[in-house]
């Protein structure tokens, strides 16, 4: 099983810990930063995985220190650069969304470290999230100079509700593993030495549960996603359009100089 994968998706890390798991761990250069590969494949990986019948729950995680620290630089210069890479990417990032929501397998993620970007989107999106303590989730498209399209007007607003996703999402400001699970953002808190094994005890469980009734109950469940998804495809179309203009150059420039970024004279809409 594990060959299949790997030959199929070479830039995820694949293993197999318990009867029918699937683990796929996010594996590269600074923090786990997603490759445009990466990222390709991070969107993919789910229809097979959907297809699979000696897979019944996929557990995702990251190497090392951190869960994921979002889109590599490269990826981003790219997509701003090339409107053909745009195209892609758009497209793959709205595979990743409806392709994890639209498994029949369940997904339990377990992030410590930072966890931003791309690798967030599939950690928030799982049917069980479980998180470090003092892991460091942010959302960081407005400090980037674009909209919080991904995943964020999809899952946010009905995870922690509209007034606590409107203060992370326009101020970028992290929130910690604990606050998290508070603000109902996570399903899921423990000690951040604990994140692999608990999420692989629920793993373990729901893999040794009754399929269908599990797989139909995450179904259901995800129609809410589903009728959000006029919403979603709004949010995507802004974020892009935002890699287009200024102040994503700022935002880009900033990150790379480690600097606070400076949009005050750009010009807007408004």
């Amino acid at each position: 099983m594990i060959d299949t994968y790997t030959n199929q998706f070479p830039g995820l890390t694949f293993s197999n810990p318990a009867p029918a798991v699937l683990q796929i761990t996010l594996e590269g250069p600074g923090l786990n930063s997603i490759s445009a590969e990466m990222h390709r494949e991070l969107a993919d990986v789910w229809l097979t995985i959907d297809r699979d019948t000696n897979v019944n729950v996929a557990l995702l995680t990251g190497a090392g220190k951190g869960f994921s620290s979002g889109g590599s630089f490269d990826l981003i210069d790219e997509l701003r650069t090339d409107y053909a890479t745009a195209l892609r990417v758009i497209r793959e990032a709205r595979d990743l969304v409806m392709n994890i929501i639209n498994c029949s397998k369940p997904v339990v993620s377990a992030m410590w470290g930072p966890a931003v970007g791309a690798g967030l989107v599939a950690g928030l999106l799982a049917d069980v999230s479980v998180v470090g303590t003092n892991a460091r989730i942010i959302d960081g498209h407005t400090r980037l100079g674009v909209a919080a399209g991904d995943h964020a007007a999809i899952c946010w607003p009905m995870l922690c509700g509209m007034a606590k996703a409107k203060y992370y999402l326009l101020t970028c400001r992290d929130l910690s593993g604990a606050e998290a699970e508070r603000i109902g953002l996570v399903s899921v808190c423990v000690d951040d030495d604990k994140v692999l094994e608990e999420a692989l005890d629920i793993a373990t469980d729901l893999s040794a549960g009754a399929q269908q009734a599990i797989r139909w109950t995450k179904r259901t469940l995800n129609h809410a996603y589903r009728m959000h998804e006029p919403a979603f495809d709004a949010s995507l179309a802004y974020e892009f359009l935002g890699f287009m203009g200024p102040d994503s150059g700022e935002g880009v420039a900033s990150l790379r100089e480690r600097r606070d970024p400076d949009f005050r004279g750009l010009p807007t809409s408004e």
